[in-house]
């Protein structure tokens, strides 16, 4: 099982898209995935990012709403959460 970190940035982007409305359940559905190292089901549509994003993988929470993370041996790294504009735009 994997130990959950939060980058500052995370902690702020969370913030944001709570006062959003943001349904915080569907980010708690896909960490108990992601911490044991399971596949998440195919609605979240995860996939590896490239570019300056590369070792980066992203999932999609709701159609806008996605997430960043990274995987060390030990670590799941929560980076970023945002719409697209947030975080690429």
């Amino acid at each position: 099982m994997l130990t959950i970190s939060y980058l500052n940035r995370f902690r702020r982007d969370m913030k944001r898209m709570q006062k959003r409305g943001a349904d915080v359940t569907l980010l708690k559905e896909l960490l108990e995935y992601l911490v044991h190292k399971v596949t998440p089901p195919v609605k979240f549509r995860c996939h590896r990012l490239a570019g300056n994003w590369k070792d980066r993988y992203e999932c999609h929470l709701a159609p806008d709403w996605l997430i960043i993370y990274r995987v060390t041996d030990t670590e799941l790294i929560l980076e970023r959460t945002g719409t697209h504009s947030d975080l690429f735009g």
